[in-house]
């Protein structure tokens, strides 16, 4: 089973919901999951500083992994 791509208009609380074990990611990332967490990807890498790019790729990998 393929899983979606996970792109920057998605909304971070909802990635958390879909993928749980991304919580680690955010939490690498600095990303605010808790009070930022109806952000989308794109604004909450901008407001706490994370390269999207890089934060994106490793949500990816980690959601992968959840359904291998």
């Amino acid at each position: 089973m393929k899983v979606a791509k996970i792109t920057k208009d998605r909304i971070v609380n909802d990635v958390i919901r879909d993928h749980p074990k991304t919580i680690g990611v955010f939490t690498r990332f600095n990303i605010d999951s808790c009070c930022g967490g109806m952000a989308t990807l794109e604004e909450a890498a901008r407001r706490d500083g994370a390269p999207l790019e890089e934060l994106l790729e490793e949500l990816n990998r980690v959601a992968s992994e959840e359904i291998s």
